[in-house]
């Protein structure tokens, strides 16, 4: 892979309202082997967006555009663990450059 370019869109549970838009061109000199982003909700108790194994299935099947959405799995806050998920969405996009 000679480029990665990211589109992440951080949106409520219902996915109706973005909360925040990030938008980067990934410097593959210093990237990790992890290719994760933290939940947006600052309450959220081990919540993330992991998104590794999207992106190692879309560099072995040399895909060159990579659209999805995923929710957080963490809890929305220390008062709700066992109790309320987080389930803030995380749509992405993933322009890969071979």
């Amino acid at each position: 892979m000679k480029s990665l370019k990211v589109d992440l869109a951080f949106c409520t549970p219902d996915g109706a309202t973005r909360s925040s838009q990030v938008k980067y061109a990934v410097n593959l000199a210093h990237a990790k082997s992890v290719f994760q982003f933290d939940c947006l909700n600052n309450e959220c108790v081990r919540g993330d967006f992991d998104l590794s194994e999207i992106l190692a299935k879309a560099v072995a099947a040399r895909e060159k555009n990579v659209v999805g959405e995923m929710c957080c799995h963490g809890w929305r806050n220390k008062d709700s663990i066992e109790e309320t998920k987080c389930r803030r969405l995380l749509r992405y996009e993933l322009n890969l450059g071979f």
